[in-house]
């Protein structure tokens, strides 16, 4: 009997990725960030077609079953990269990407499970001029983007998966068999990327790169959190070091929070309860409730949020926010 399954990182740009004066070639239009991926995905190759997202590593697998051992297995998947569209004048230009080989390690065969691992990515053709951190201290091409992922298929047909490395840019999302969206990356850092995802520093070199990885946000917060970025007043941004706190339990608060980037732990009563990462709408309760804080924010990682205020979102939507999150009282 043969079983066959899948996991698959798609990964795009969201719009608060870059910052700084690397920002001016999208801000002028030569180049374009990524709409949000939606939470299912019926057509990957269409999406990429699309220009939808920068590149997805589709890890599938398959194992033979006989009288309840494995006895074969294989890859049946691989990488999808994009092109790069470039505005010029009243017309653009389609770069196309240059991908990597796929990295596919054999199969780790047991009597009754088999684990994959595929890494696959690669660089925009478009050049991004840059310093770096070692010789020759200025590079042309554009830094290398990947993802490392990890398979396990069981002889009973379950199976479970992880995303075991990625670059530390663009924003890595995670889908299951059926193209659900389960997980996605929680850090984007653009300078160390820039400065340090090239050559021997990647998976085709000698190196990979631990991702951290967080849970899926609501639906509600990821319509709250376009609406926030890009319909309401323009937010101005936050940043908080790991470690260092972005409101304290009792307090009086005022604000809302979009986690653009990075981890944040929940914690009341100085207990530890949960940690949320980027996507995530904090800060709900106080507002519509007019109470002070009900929780302490403090950030596992390098944290990076967008600041709005209660004006910005309809009261009723703050009001279903608050009751699906309720992480105090769970």
């Amino acid at each position: 009997m043969r079983i066959e399954t899948s996991v698959t990182s798609v990964s795009w740009i969201p719009s608060e990725a870059i910052s700084g004066p690397m920002r001016l070639p999208i801000d002028l239009g030569l180049g374009h960030y990524d709409d949000p991926l939606p939470d299912h995905i019926d057509d990957l190759e269409g999406l990429r077609d699309a220009d939808k997202f920068r590149f997805a590593n589709d890890l599938r697998a398959w194992i033979e079953v006989e009288e309840g051992r494995v006895v074969d297995a294989g890859y049946s998947g691989g990488g999808h990269i994009g092109s790069t569209k470039v505005a010029l004048g009243v017309g653009s230009i389609t770069i196309p990407a240059v991908a990597f080989p796929d990295l596919q390690h054999d199969p780790t065969i047991t009597a009754t499970t088999a684990t994959f691992a595929q890494t696959t990515g690669g660089r925009t053709g478009a050049p991004i001029p840059r310093r770096i951190n070692r010789p020759p201290f200025v590079k042309v091409t554009a830094p290398t983007v990947w993802t490392t992922l990890n398979l396990t298929i069981h002889a009973d047909g379950s199976h479970t998966h992880s995303l075991a490395g990625a670059s530390i840019m663009p924003r890595h999302f995670i889908y299951d068999d059926a193209m659900n969206l389960v997980a996605k990356s929680g850090m984007i850092d653009f300078k160390a990327w820039t400065q340090e995802s090239f050559g021997d520093n990647t998976p085709w070199g000698s190196a990979d790169s631990p991702a951290i990885v967080t849970a899926v946000e609501s639906q509600l917060e990821r319509r709250l959190s376009t609406q926030i970025m890009r319909e309401g007043t323009k937010p101005h941004f936050r940043k908080v070091a790991a470690g260092e706190t972005l409101v304290i339990q009792g307090d009086p608060g005022n604000e809302l929070f979009l986690l653009l980037d990075g981890v944040l732990g929940v914690e009341v009563d100085s207990e530890p309860i949960a940690e949320v990462g980027p996507g995530s709408i904090l800060g709900e309760r106080a507002l519509i409730e007019g109470s002070n804080r009900t929780s302490t924010l403090r950030a596992m990682t390098p944290v990076r949020v967008a600041v709005a205020s209660a004006a910005e979102i309809q009261p009723e939507a703050l009001r279903e926010l608050a009751t699906g999150h309720r992480r105090e009282e769970a």
